[in-house]
């Protein structure tokens, strides 16, 4: 019988995701977290989860495509999740590794602005502002989110109004599989600033270091250790831009409450600066802007992520083995001030 899960679009990640649920088979839990109306057309947000169930082991969430027009984003999340589920059919280890830990993935959050060519939802809503998060310093004018218009970039939405249903979803997933458990990290795959590729962490409201700044050193310190030739620069989203409404900072604060959990949500910026200096004709595509339009750099984009997801994967299964306890957590604090906030502090 057909998967119901399984239908044609006009966007082709769609239909990709839609194939991998199921080739997948057995082996994921797929469902739809919301739909999108776009003129005709009805668009489904997807979230497939795959490996072990338990609440008692840990997980890690892949995010892509929350702005439109930053495609490459949910293509590295779709390519992570295409390995995986190629892999199933062969890979011992992998059966292995899944016992031990939690995959869950919503490769396209934004399908209507990706359909639009948007950055916003197909409501003019920026879904990374629409938080209801307020930040007590001040923002840069517009890029920090704005309620002027919907008509201008960075809208907020509506003051009092509910989120967006592909952030309630988004946030709904992370509260049901990620919050849920005693250790949880997730990264959200964007594009578009600067011209190396950054990992950024909260907070994005307050130039305050988070709570678990210990543990983000320590993830960062095995990070470099293992990739000694690595091209990311790892740091708070704070010491770039302040913003209203994050997502993340709003999933974070509500799971930083409860003091025995830890969940670590961190941002991939890709650098597409780099992609326009070496492609300049690239600034008068719309997509060129936040995405590499040529083949062969495409390419090297995916094996570059692709290793970067596959080590968060790896570094939740094992996080009893670097996480930092007692005299060591108070060290990787006093380090990551000096790092990170040092120049705040002058």
């Amino acid at each position: 019988m057909l998967n119901p899960l399984l239908r044609s679009h006009s966007l082709l990640e769609l239909n990709e995701i839609e194939q991998l649920i199921a080739e997948g088979g057995p082996h994921l839990q797929a469902r739809i977290a919301c739909e999108v109306r776009v003129g005709n057309q009805t668009l489904p947000v997807h979230t497939i989860m795959l490996g072990n169930p338990s609440p008692k082991v840990p997980a890690v969430g892949f995010f892509g495509g929350v702005h439109g027009l930053e495609r490459i984003g949910a293509e590295v999340v779709i390519a992570y999740l295409r390995t995986l589920v190629k892999r199933l059919a062969w890979d011992k280890v992998l059966h292995q590794q899944l016992k031990s830990v939690r995959l869950v993935f919503m490769p396209l959050v934004n399908p209507g602005g990706l359909l639009l060519g948007t950055r916003a939802n197909p409501r003019g809503v920026d879904l990374m502002r629409n938080a209801p998060i307020e930040s007590k310093e001040p923002v840069p004018f517009l890029i920090g989110g704005q309620r002027l218009s919907p008509g201008l970039p960075w809208f907020r939405g509506q003051e009092g109004a509910p989120m967006e249903c592909e952030s309630t979803a988004l946030c709904a997933l992370v509260e049901e599989e990620l919050l849920s458990r005693k250790f949880s990290l997730a990264i959200d795959c964007h594009s578009g600033f600067g011209s190396q590729d950054r990992i950024w962490f909260p907070l994005a409201h307050s130039a305050t270091p988070i709570a678990h700044l210990p543990e983000l050193h320590a993830l960062q310190t095995i990070f470099a250790q293992t990739n000694a030739h690595h091209q990311y620069v790892f740091e708070p989203q704070s010491l770039q831009y302040l913003t209203h409404g994050d997502l993340w900072d709003h999933l974070y604060l509500r799971a930083a409450a409860d003091r025995r959990r830890t969940f670590l949500p961190l941002t991939l910026e890709m650098g597409s600066w780099l992609w326009i200096k070496k492609n300049p004709r690239q600034l008068f595509n719309r997509f060129g802007i936040f995405n590499p339009l040529i083949g062969h750099r495409q390419q090297r984009v995916m094996r570059r992520h692709l290793a970067l997801l596959d080590f968060f994967t790896r570094a939740a299964s094992s996080h009893q083995r670097w996480l930092p306890t007692a005299a060591a957590r108070d060290q990787h604090y006093a380090d990551a001030m000096v790092r990170w906030y040092r120049r705040k502090s002058k």
